[in-house]
């Protein structure tokens, strides 16, 4: 027998789960894609049928109680994940491609037309920050417009909806892992007075999440829609933290939620602006607001000596807004005290409130909270 807990020992107490549709255990009806012991917690990732929600829930709970069962076991996490295909079906690795029927003209996944998006209850705003690449900033822009919305009175939400690159956990600060109300609801983890969700909360940090698609949708949707965002009380707004790109999170979001707005972040480099304007087309397309755009990182200033230096160019995403005919709401500096105040867990808005840097997004808050009001 194993003298301390483990993958396989999680997967023996998961193999007396039984799955409703083939009548045989999860494990060998290739349900659980996913486990991993992180000292006393252990992390399940079960892939369902997206039709099979209702009765799918009733498992999880199940592998919960059956896990919770092992020596040695703290905390059990399981996440359940959508597929556009059965999940049901037999394997042989956890790697093998879900069935799904032959692709189908129609807009997003699938020939149907997109689902009406429906309001989260409690939740008065939605608003999203995107970009259309990597590294310009868009996390360190979120947590410091949240920490400004909130400063100005609002009840604020921030929503991670980046699976394969969370920051938000990191950004906030680590805090608490969340748990499960007696509604079997996440509770969001509470951070400088704002609640937050993000998937690094339920994965170890530097651990790989390898999603195909629809098991991507799937975590969007339940980390939406399964979080006790409102349980004391309204947000005034839940500001969502969109993955760079125009791909599967982003189209699940505007299909799934009523969005109140989107902001688009670029740095004022070529390279950056060129995937900015396609943000700016998809989101146009999917007929999302669009309250504006900020440069990011739109001048260096050297810490030592104040000089200023426009290291990526200078200018350009106001350029851009401008042939867009869409707001330009700000420019924010590349400086030290704003990426290390992130890396801190503490948004130099909170940790130097009354900064020149700080008050640039104060003042960005403020234009963004007048613009909704309209």
């Amino acid at each position: 027998m194993f003298k301390k807990l483990n993958k396989k020992k999680v997967l023996m107490a998961l193999g007396t789960v039984i799955h409703p549709k083939t009548g045989k255990d999860i494990v060998s009806s290739g349900a659980i894609s996913d486990v991993h012991v992180d000292g006393g917690t252990v992390h399940v990732t079960m892939k369902i049928d997206q039709g099979t929600a209702g009765i799918m829930e009733g498992v999880r709970k199940k592998c919960d109680e059956a896990v919770a069962k092992l020596s040695g076991v703290e905390t059990v996490r399981t996440v359940m994940t959508a597929h556009s295909g059965p999940a049901d079906a037999d394997t042989k690795g956890q790697n093998q491609a879900p069935k799904t029927a032959p692709p189908k003209k129609g807009f997003g996944h699938g020939a149907k037309p997109p689902p009406k998006p429906e309001p989260i209850k409690g939740i008065k705003r939605i608003l999203a920050i995107a970009s259309g690449k990597g590294g310009v900033g868009k996390s360190t822009t979120s947590i410091n417009l949240a920490a400004a919305f909130s400063a100005q009175g609002w009840k604020v939400g921030v929503f991670d909806c980046d699976i394969f690159g969370p920051s938000v956990q990191r950004m906030l600060g680590e805090g608490a892992k969340p748990n499960f109300t007696s509604e079997d609801m996440i509770e969001p983890v509470v951070r400088h007075g704002m609640k937050a969700m993000s998937m690094g909360y339920l994965v170890p940090e530097g651990r790989a999440t390898v999603w195909r698609g629809p098991m991507v949708i799937g975590a969007v949707q339940q980390l939406l829609n399964g979080v006790a965002w409102t349980e004391d009380g309204d947000l005034d707004i839940l500001i969502v933290d969109l993955p760079p790109g125009t791909g599967d999170a982003q189209l699940t979001l505007v299909q799934t939620v009523p969005l109140t707005g989107v902001v688009i972040v670029s740095t004022p480099q070529d390279i950056a602006l060129i995937d900015a304007k396609k943000a700016y087309d998809m989101f146009t397309k999917t007929e999302t607001p669009i309250l504006g755009m900020i440069e990011n990182m739109s001048t260096f200033i050297c810490p030592s000596c104040g000089e200023r230096s426009d290291i990526f160019g200078h200018g350009g995403a106001k350029e851009t807004a401008k042939e867009k005919d869409i707001p330009f709401l700000g420019e924010v500096p590349l400086h030290l005290d704003i990426r290390t105040h992130a890396d801190d867990g503490t948004p130099i808005v909170i940790a130097k409130p009354d900064s020149e840097h700080a008050k640039i997004y104060m003042d960005i808050a403020k234009g963004l909270m007048e613009t909704m009001a309209k």
